[in-house]
């Protein structure tokens, strides 16, 4: 029962002029609070627009005092002012005490004005029918500036997690959601509702994980403000809004994934994938019987004892099917399988003996002059594998210890920033700073989204078990080196295994920076989950070209020191990309002409020196070759190759120049997968086209990538959230989990792009086998 006695008190002033009216309201209300059916709501209602005189209405409880005023000002961007005339407030609950009872609270509304003259103002006191949220049931109410809503929830006995989900039909007026303990007051207007508790923006949906372990009382206060203005959404600045700003608003308070199921989805995918490395690395140790040499036509596979075949070069490629139109003996390869430390194979058919002095050019300069073999017409591989291996192979292993290093000093400053932005999420409540996709973010510990963390152990596994299989092979090349096994000193592609180790390296980190960027993804640190994507794409094109050109290909340092520069590109595009003009033009230059400079140097073998003098060489040459003669192509594979990859590349250049595309680090590694695609095209046409085979593995290998690739990337563009936005903005493209109740699209992105990068890392490990039993001086170069 209520009951209310109001009255309103007159005082005169010495001037003889009328008084300050003083309303004082007395409220005395006999219940036991809080309850769901005994909350009560303030509606007051004033006429007043003068701003100087503000009614001031003051409510006193038994812990708290609730004031405000009308109208009821909010100050939004540049000090712009909004005044409502209507205020609507809920009185916070209170704690029965045994010194008043159970059923006994007594509050007060206090009514005053310094206004000189008369004020009339409306005041309604009612008790809300619906204050406590129930489980799976949705609620509709409606909220605006100045009549902000906010409702209790009690974890059921058996829940020890829920989602908060609301929802709204009306992208504006902007709104935020807050979750906050059972603490009077509640902080329930736009300028207070950050100082306590989590909360975040929305428009058309929003989602908060609530845990029962954060709320000792294991309940919480649901708050919905309506903010005054729609910058913080994403809406115009300049808008002009009715001060009406009302919004339709549905809640609904779901269960989350129990506690006891979140850890078994943690572990459900390690055991097979560690039984699969155990089994590979049980494998790599007693391959100390397998055989070396096994009965003619069987080629080194994926996790295969057998290295090459028995018999000689009979195996190698049909006859006029050779790349190129000379004669096969011309290669100057052929003195390297006939030297005195060696010998030639058992029941070789090609004997250094019968050779005649004009097979081969007998130039004394071939063996110290690169420019007399690099600018032949038709290169074989044993044009260029004429180094010695060890010299040969520590250059390639410089590759695996250097991106240790890198990763390290790389990695560490990444997690230590992570964990700040983590920590200050947890200590602001403020989570807009992260972009996660909400209705599926399950938190463990002091980690919001754990699934979208844990679903990259899909790289570092898989990363581990692809070094497994290099350092297999790696035992088994050198065991059969130690023999001087005559198939592995003279057939097939030389094997270095320093580029494989370093892409083993690459996959994991891309791992361990992914889940770095997404313990709290945003505009700021988006390039971490992109840095070790473009090394694995620069070591994936060094590879398929160190695989013809052993002799030539970029040491590690300068191709870590390009790396490091397309990196400093990325931070630079980060933060000027976005709106700078002349940042664009001045990388596109710098785009086109290292895409020339690059090319120059891959269609002369490297023997065209990079100096102050290179465009005017090159202008001779364009002048001489194109315009005084207009003679055909030296080289004409590696200039169609070329030709396409640089009109890709300018086209790349001129669309960030045209429309300044603001995820530059995307960009950028579109620009490197681009290039990737082309050249393994044009390694595997031209390899087709040499007459060489692909065998099984990979060509299994080759279906399995593009298979997963082409459903990793449907996943990748169900776009969950985008940093490019608001945060409120984002979180209309939230999406619930797909797998397990656990993982979402982007997790299952996440699966999926591992695997294929690891059956990518397969092809290029595989692609060669057919040539172990083909002798060097006949695999030809492209």
């Amino acid at each position: 029962m209520l009951l209310i006695s109001l009255w309103i008190l007159s005082a005169s002033r010495s001037d003889g002029r009328r008084g300050t009216v003083f309303s004082h309201l007395d409220l005395e209300l006999f219940c036991s609070l809080p309850s769901a059916n005994n909350i009560l709501r303030v509606y007051v209602n004033s006429s007043s627009e003068n701003l100087q005189y503000p009614v001031l209405f003051v409510v006193r409880q038994q812990k708290g005092v609730l004031s405000w005023q009308v109208p009821l000002i909010f100050r939004g961007l540049y000090q712009r002012t909004y005044n409502y005339q209507e205020v609507s407030r809920t009185l916070c609950p209170s704690e029965p005490t045994p010194e008043t009872g159970p059923s006994d609270q007594i509050i007060f509304v206090d009514v005053a004005s310094m206004a000189p003259f008369n004020i009339a103002y409306e005041l309604l006191v009612t008790r809300l029918e619906n204050f406590q949220l129930e489980t799976n049931k949705a609620f509709n109410f409606t909220a605006s500036p100045s009549q902000p809503q906010y409702f209790l929830y009690k974890f059921p006995q058996d829940v020890d997690s829920v989602i908060i989900k609301v929802v709204s039909d009306a992208v504006y007026p902007c709104s935020v959601v807050s979750v906050q303990d059972i603490v009077c007051p509640v902080y329930d207007l736009d300028h207070n509702v950050e100082f306590n508790g989590v909360y975040q923006s929305m428009t058309k949906q929003a989602a908060i994980t609530v845990q029962r372990k954060d709320f000792p009382g294991e309940q919480f206060f649901v708050v919905f403000v309506i903010k005054p203005e729609d910058y913080a959404c994403g809406g115009n600045v300049n808008r002009t809004w009715n001060l009406q700003r009302t919004k339709n608003l549905q809640v609904t308070i779901v269960p989350s994934i129990k506690s006891q199921y979140l850890w078994k989805c943690c572990f459900s995918q390690v055991p097979p994938a560690l039984q699969a490395v155990c089994i590979h690395l049980r494998d790599v140790f007693q391959s100390t019987d397998v055989k070396l040499t096994v009965p003619f036509g069987s080629v080194s596979i994926a996790g295969s004892g057998i290295m090459a075949s028995s018999h000689p070069i009979t195996a190698s490629t049909p006859e006029g099917s050779s790349y190129g139109a000379i004669d096969e003996s011309s290669s100057s390869g052929g003195h390297q399988l006939s030297s005195p430390e060696r010998g030639p194979p058992a029941g070789s058919d090609t004997d250094s003996s019968v050779e005649e002095e004009s097979d081969f050019d007998t130039m004394p300069e071939i063996e110290s002059d690169k420019n007399v073999i690099r600018t032949k017409v038709f290169l074989y591989l044993s044009d260029l594998s004429r180094k010695d291996r060890r010299i040969v192979s520590k250059k390639y292993k410089i590759y695996f210890w250097n991106i240790i290093t890198i990763a390290v000093f790389y990695a560490l400053p990444v997690i230590q920033l992570v964990i700040t932005y983590q920590t200050v999420v947890n200590v602001t409540g403020n989570q807009d700073i992260c972009y996660y996709n909400f209705l599926c973010a399950h938190p463990l510990g002091v980690l919001s989204a754990f699934n979208n963390i844990l679903s990259n152990v899909g790289h570092m596994l898989l990363g581990f078990l692809f070094l497994l299989i290099v350092l297999r092979r790696d035992i088994l090349h050198r065991r059969a080196m130690e023999i001087k096994d005559v198939y592995t000193l003279d057939y097939g592609i030389p094997k270095h295994f320093g580029l494989f180790y370093a892409m083993g390296i690459a996959l994991m980190m891309e791992g361990v920076l992914s889940a770095c960027y997404h313990v709290c993804p945003n505009y700021s640190n988006f390039q971490f989950d992109t840095s070790f994507m473009y090394m694995i794409a620069g070591l994936c094109m060094l590879k398929l070209y160190q695989t013809r050109h052993p002799d030539i290909n970029a040491s590690a340092y300068s191709a870590y020191a390009s790396f490091a520069v397309v990196i400093c590109l990325a931070v630079l595009g980060v933060v000027f990309g976005k709106n700078d003009m002349w940042f664009w033009i001045i990388f596109s230059m710098i785009h086109v002409l290292a895409s020339l400079a690059l090319s120059t140097q891959i269609y002369y073998m490297g023997r065209f020196k990079i100096d102050l003098g290179i465009f005017r060489r090159a202008a001779m040459v364009l002048y001489t070759d194109c315009i005084q003669q207009c003679s055909r192509p030296m080289y004409m594979d590696r200039m169609v190759l070329l030709i396409v990859g640089n009109l890709v590349n300018w086209s790349f250049a001129i669309f960030g120049l045209l429309y300044r595309p603001r995820d530059f680090a995307s960009y950028i590694l579109g620009i490197f997968i681009c290039n990737l695609l082309l050249y393994l095209a044009f390694y595997i046409i031209m390899k087709l086209r040499s007459s060489e085979k692909l065998l099984p593995i990979p060509m299994f290998c080759i279906v399995a990538t593009a298979v997963v690739w082409a459903a990793a990337l449907y996943f990748f563009f169900q776009n969950l959230s985008s940093w490019e936005e608001t945060p409120a903005e984002s979180r209309e493209k939230n999406r619930p989990c797909i797998l397990l109740g656990f993982f979402d699209d982007h997790d299952v992105w996440h699966f999926l792009s591992a695997a294929a990068l690891f059956f990518s890392f397969l092809v290029l490990l595989t692609l060669d086998d057919d040539l172990d039993v083909v002798r060097r001086d006949k695999i030809p170069v492209f």
